[in-house]
This record gives C-alpha cells, structure tokens and sequence, in this order.
C-alpha cells in the first residue's frame, strides 16, 4: 500500500462519500486509490467551484467536505473557496499535490510553498513528508476542520514521491472518536437567568454557530416562554420560524434597518451563536453601554464593542433550556411587535406589485411562495443579498445558505451543486446577480454531467449593483460598474440546460414552477429594477 492509497482508506475511516476536485500530474495516485474506492469523485471545471462544493456539504452536513487540486494553479485557484469556508465555520478538508521532496528546495516547475500559503486561510495546514505520517496528518485534519473549536478549513500537501512510496506494515486509519458536548457550569447559567429576569428589553440576537449546533428548538422555546424577540443574522435564517410573532426578521444589511433599531433599544443583548465575523459588533452595540450575554460553545472573541457580562460556554441547546427553566417573564414586548407589525406591513405591500422590470421585494415574495418549508436558497454577493436579507424569510435554519464572513461573489452556483448531492428531494434554488453568475457558470456542466438539477434565478441589471449602490450612497456617483450580459436563455441551451426569460411580473412564479419540473439545471433571465435601491436608502436615512 503506498501513501496515497492510506490517505483515501483515512477519507474512508472518516465517513467520506464524496471528493470534488479536478486531477492533475502530481495527483494521480490520489486520482488511482480513488478510482478503487467507496468514495465518488466528482470532476469539476474550475478547483474554485470545487472548494465551495465542498464549503456548501460541510455546512449542511456537518462533516468536512473534500476537495482536490493538483499543485501551483490548481492550488491556487482553490484559496478563494478555502477562505470562504474557514471565514464562515464550514468544515472543509482540501488536498494537493506538490512536486517531489527533492524539487522543495529548488526553484522547480508549478512550485510554491502552499503550506504557507493556506496558512492564513485554514485552522491547519500540513506537508506530508513521511508515509508513517499520512494517517495522523489525515485525522488532525479532520478533527480540527469539524472541532476544536470553531469548524473551518484545513489543508494537507502531498508531494508526488511521498504518494508513491510504500507505508510501512500495519499502518492504518487513526480511530474516529466523538466529543463529548461540554455543559456550561451552574453559576453562569444562574447568573444568565437573573440578567434575563431583571431586564426589561432584552433582545436575543441569534448566529450561525447556533445554527451549526442545532439549537433551533432550544431557541425557540426560549423566546416563546420568555417572550423575548429574535434578530437573526444573515447566516441564521429560519433559527425561529419567521411566522413567529418574536420573530423581527434580519440583521445585517449596511444601513441602519429595523432590526438595528430593536438591538439599539435592547437593555440586554442576549447573543446566542453569534461569531462577530456575521456582522460588525459596532453595529449592534454601537454605543457600548448594552450589557451582553454570550451563549455559545466557545468564549467570546475579544473586541471593544463586544464585552461580555457574562459568559455561557457550552453545549447551546443544553444552556438555553437550563436558562430558560431557571427564569420567568410574562411581559409582552410591545416596542418590538410594533416593530415586526411594520416589517409585516411593508413586506406584504409588494405582494401584487405589477412593476416591470420587477422590483426586487415583488421577486423574492415569488420566490418564497415557490419555495416549500424545507427547500435551500443560495445566495450569491451582490445587491440582491441585501434584498434576500429583508425580504426572504425561512421557517427553519440550513435553507438559506450565503457566503458571509468572506462574501465572495461566484459562490452560489457551486453550492447549489452540492446542495442537490447531499438534499436530491429538495428544491434548491439559486439567486445571483449577472456579475456573480458568470463567475463559476461554467460548473453548469457539472451539474448536468453529474444529473443534479437546480434552478439559477438571474437578477439582470448589467451591472455590479451592490457597488453602484454603494458608490451612489457614499459618492453620489460610481464608476466603471457597468458591463453587457450573454443572451442567458440561448446560454443556458448551450450548457443543455432549460433557458426561461421573464417579460413581466406575473409569469415569475409560473416559470419557477415549471424550472422546478425539469430533470435539467434552469436559468431563469430575470430584469431587476434596482432604482429601489436608493429609494431602501433614503427611507432608512429617515428612520427614527
């Protein structure tokens, strides 16, 4: 058995089902022990799109989804995606080939140094020098991408040579052992419970980390109890269902939004899950004067906006159901249902909005009827997401899925892929401005390849619209943030895919339905009417 060989049966010992990668000379052997293995090897067009497929399982899984690349481009094209999922807890194993061990200290063909280049975008990066050392390389790998504290990235490096040469006798796969969920002590659960009875306007403001933990019930129950409202960052759609009348929807948009209005009035921000990565702790403690109870599995992050009163370190649904046993509230909390009336209101009022091209609220109000409970909606970075913050609103968590720590543009189309591989029942829908799509489009083919159908909803105005946006609010102008578009229907035939194109409001609805229908990937060529950008603008400007 030579290393390379081990390290595919130390994927095995770890559960995984799936590599997305794309081979190259100095991963062949990978590639061989592979091809003789339980585990499917999905061939993409860029190692980009492979690293948010990866990035995307991990997050739905649980589990570290793995990606291949061989060395010097290929390495480097997967970084953006690699930075991706460590920025937002996703745990990602990647592997690379590198030249042979002789070659390391040389200037050598496709060469660099790619442990120190994932160093600053992984929790742990290794060089595989020794065959004796794959196994143990390979389980801290995965230990650390899944745990250790928060789930991220990690990366190993196979040299060509050192895949090749034989392990000694009796080496295998390290054992896999569980963790043990820690419990937060008794006095901090107590000290917790006594600051959410003495408050009068105690806001919960819940994060991806409690999405991560399955804390969703827990959460729930805490602010139907207590009656206590819930602001979800962008990565916590659907922590408490959005029908819930403590539900006050998103934060999380650059302006100052409602739900900035609900934290800032808050005598107690109780953060549950919340990594201060999702949003600026400027933003929701912007005077520092709000005391703050942290609830997670890991101590708060150091920052001048962000200093605990008290702590709660532990297993998130264990502490939320200890807190909410130990404490009583039976006030209403007036101000914010006030709050989520307006919400409400506004939102309800682009319901049979005629306008063409569409406005972004009308599109996405579609979107939600199209979309059942359970579905995954991916969103890519532009203008749009801002419009998915505040106007898509989910039921449960893990069905809104967006690049956040890194907000890197071309991430949803990949994901989606993976979506539809670890959910098939589902249906999975990606939304992304013209700029983002024809970012990774060409992962199109995978899917088709690969008989993965998902629906591409293009918002097209010809432009990078969240940066028009930006430059108009800031500068009153902008520059160079225009550009044309393919014709996206005829585009999508070409990728043997299903092309709609919508002509006015109401056919939007129909056509997903239809999309949903296929056996094939659809791109629906969608005008966005992003004038309603400026109008958001001015309307929070005059928010009190």
């Amino acid at each position: 058995m030579n290393t390379a060989e081990l390290l595919v049966k130390c994927l095995e010992n770890e559960g995984v089902s799936v590599v997305f990668g794309i081979p190259g000379e100095e991963n062949l052997a990978m590639m061989n022990a592979l091809s003789r293995s339980s585990i499917r090897f999905i061939t993409v067009r860029h190692e980009q799109g492979a690293a948010f497929m990866a990035d995307v399982y991990g997050r739905l899984t649980g589990h570290a989804g793995v990606c291949l690349a061989t060395l010097g481009p290929g390495a480097t094209n997967l970084i953006t995606g690699v930075a991706d999922a460590n920025s937002d807890g996703a745990p990602l194993v990647c592997i690379t080939g590198q030249v042979s061990t002789d070659k390391i200290h040389l200037t050598a063909h496709q060469y660099l140094d790619l442990t120190k280049m994932f160093e600053p975008v992984t929790k742990r990066t290794k060089l595989v020098m020794r065959p004796d050392s794959a196994a143990e390389i390979a389980r801290l790998a995965f230990k650390y991408a899944e745990g250790e504290g928060k789930p991220g990235a990690t990366h190993i490096d196979l040299p060509v040579d050192v895949s090749l040469q034989s392990v000694p006798e009796g080496e295998a796969p390290i054992h896999r052992s569980a963790p043990n969920p820690e419990t937060a002590s008794l006095e901090h659960i107590e000290i917790a419970a006594g600051m959410i009875f003495r408050a009068q306007n105690p806001v919960i403001l819940v994060g991806y980390d409690a999405v991560r933990e399955n804390a969703s019930a827990a959460l729930t129950e805490m602010a139907e109890t207590l009656h206590i409202p819930v602001v979800n960052t962008m990565m916590a759609k659907g922590m408490i269902p959005y029908t819930s009348r403590y539900s006050l929807w998103t934060v999380g948009i650059p302006q100052r939004d409602y739900a900035n209005k609900l934290l800032e009035s808050a005598d107690l921000l109780i953060c549950v899950g919340y990594d201060i990565v999702e949003y600026a702790p400027q933003r929701i403690n912007p005077t520092r004067r709000t005391p703050i109870l942290h609830i997670n599995t890991t101590p708060a992050h150091i920052n001048k906006y962000y200093q605990t009163a008290c702590e709660v370190v532990g297993d998130i649904s264990d502490s939320l159901h200890r807190i909410t046993l130990r404490t009583h509230r039976t006030q209403e909390p007036e101000a914010a249902l006030a709050i989520r009336e307006k919400l409400v209101a506004e939102h309800e009022s682009y319901t049979a909005d005629s306008a063409f091209p569409m406005k972004p609220q009308r599109i996405l109000i579609d979107v939600r009827k199209a979309m059942r409970p359970g579905d995954i909606l991916l969103s890519d970075v532009g203008a749009h997401k801002m419009w998915i913050a505040r106007h898509y609103n989910c039921y449960r968590p893990r069905t809104c899925l967006v690049s956040n720590g890194f907000a890197t543009m071309g991430f949803s189309l990949p994901g989606a892929l993976a979506a539809k591989l670890v959910h098939p029942d589902k249906r999975v829908l990606v939304v992304t401005g013209d700029g983002g799509f024809l970012m990774n489009s060409q992962e199109l083919e995978t899917a088709v390849r690969e008989h993965l159908p998902f629906v591409v909803l293009v918002f097209v105005d010809n432009g990078y619209g969240l940066i028009k946006w930006k430059g108009m609010d800031n500068f009153g102008e902008t520059h160079a943030c225009d550009f044309t578009n393919p014709d996206f229907v005829r585009y999508a035939e070409a990728m043997h895919c299903k092309g709609y194109r919508i002509c006015a409001a109401e056919e939007l609805l129909p056509t997903l339905e239809e999309a949903f229908a296929q056996d094939v990937p659809a791109i629906i060529e969608c005008p966005v009417d992003y004038s309603e950008n400026l109008r958001l603008s001015k309307r929070l400007r005059e928010l009190v």
